[in-house]
């Protein structure tokens, strides 16, 4: 996304000079892409142990961190005491420990870290925090908050190296970021008290073996126990993403990475099914569910006030096995009967003493993610002098949404609530 960005719509904002990744091959396929999209010669490349020389060599000014969760603080840090301003990727990092090293790298170097949410900058979530902003249903006092990842997406991260919580935090800290996110954003807050119950329900060889799964395999890809499985990705296979064969499957001697491994595999130690319960500094309480699992994706959100309900529906895929018609939802409107609503995203207010009604939602016709990563990547480029909605996020809103999801995983390893500032003080 950034390097089509700044090879393209966003040229005039800077020049993309060198790549750092530990599979040179991956890297040369993305020097290929370039040749081929943008008419330039090759990158300079440059391995993990060659990062200070890469800043210094090509007098680079920003560093944009697109790495695997677990190594986000390593690069951010020397980064910056190198020099360079840093852009990266959500989540900032995936504990304490490391945004304590973040944090000292901040301090010390005086260098800007920008938090890319982009959820922040989709239209109709940006129409959310608009509407409470403007007290639509009075005073927020709480909030019911469900997120549901399907069987292609949400099984995607049981195959890649998300599966091992060593490595993302899990989907509590890795996915779940953009929601606290959100809630911190939407309700100008942060998190004081968290409570979190989950586990791994679905995915995994136990569950699969207490389900009569049969025909258990490491790697998808040239199994015969696989052919069948509707949960395998097949990188051999021509009906496969060539960009997915091109960046994993023929460039995996460099690494060993393989990416297609079995969703009813070992290894897996993240979970698929999470429960939590927040409880914020200005006192509104979270109740958030995560499930991976699920046949259609999307979120709904609730928001309860002192004038009344604010109701935020969007189905961001439907149902994987369906027909067309699978996504329409039956919605109380009017107060009276249910009406049919076909479209996937809806905002709905409901007064304590008046006539439910639908809010417009602007129209998009641009970018992923609801029109998002073109917002996101406009105010990262040009920038926004003033932004009532205040969307640009840095090291307080990156730490303070991880630390929602840092908490739960603590509070699941104990089975008690946990203080976020007894875990990170600010």
């Amino acid at each position: 996304m950034y390097s089509q960005a700044l090879l393209g719509d966003f040229a005039h904002a800077g020049q993309l000079v060198a790549l750092c990744d530990p599979n040179p091959l991956r890297a040369g396929y993305w020097n290929t892409v370039f040749e081929d999209t943008h008419k330039m010669d090759p990158l300079p490349v440059f391995a993990p142990s060659e990062f200070e020389k890469m800043i210094r060599d090509e007098r680079i000014d920003v560093v944009i961190v697109t790495s695997i969760d677990r190594t986000h603080h390593l690069y951010i840090e020397r980064a910056m005491r190198a020099g360079c301003d840093v852009i990266t990727e959500k989540p900032m990092t995936i504990d304490e420990e490391k945004c304590a090293i973040i944090q000292k790298a901040i301090r010390e170097t005086g260098r800007t870290l920008r938090v890319t949410f982009n959820y922040r900058y989709a239209p109709r979530n940006s129409k959310v925090k608009a509407l409470l902003m403007d007290g639509v249903i009075g005073k927020v006092l709480s909030v019911h908050f469900e997120w549901l990842l399907n069987t292609q997406h949400g099984a995607d991260y049981f195959r890649r190296w998300h599966r091992d919580k060593r490595n993302s935090g899990g989907l509590i800290v890795h996915k779940a970021t953009h929601h606290f996110d959100l809630v911190n954003w939407w309700l100008g807050t942060t998190p004081e008290t968290v409570f979190a119950m989950g586990d791994l329900r679905f995915y995994g060889k136990a569950n699969a073996e207490s389900r009569g799964v049969t025909g258990f395999y490491h790697r998808s890809t040239g199994s015969k126990a696989a052919q069948n499985d509707p949960f395998a990705l097949h990188l051999d296979r021509k009906s496969e993403d060539a960009m997915l064969r091109n960046l994993y499957h023929d460039v995996e001697e460099a690494d060993g990475y393989l990416r297609d491994q079995s969703v009813f595999g070992d290894g897996i130690s993240i979970e698929d099914d999470v429960a939590v319960l927040v409880r914020y500094q200005n006192k509104v309480v979270l109740s958030y569910h995560l499930t991976a699992y699920s046949p259609w994706e999307g979120f709904r959100v609730m928001f309860n006030g002192t004038k009344g309900r604010l109701e935020y529906d969007c189905m961001e895929t439907p149902y994987v096995s369906g027909d067309e018609d699978d996504h329409n939802i039956s919605r109380n409107v009017s107060g009276a009967s249910p009406v049919e609503v076909k479209e996937p995203t809806t905002i709905i207010i409901h007064p304590l003493w008046g006539k439910a009604h639908s809010v417009p939602l602007p129209q998009v016709n641009e970018g992923g993610h609801g029109g998002a990563d073109q917002n996101l990547l406009r105010d990262i480029f040009d920038g926004s002098p003033e932004d009532p909605l205040g969307r640009a996020a840095g090291f307080e809103a990156g730490a303070m949404s991880i630390l929602t999801g840092i908490a739960a995983n603590r509070s699941m390893q104990t089975g008690l609530p946990v203080k976020v500032r007894d875990l990170f003080p600010f």
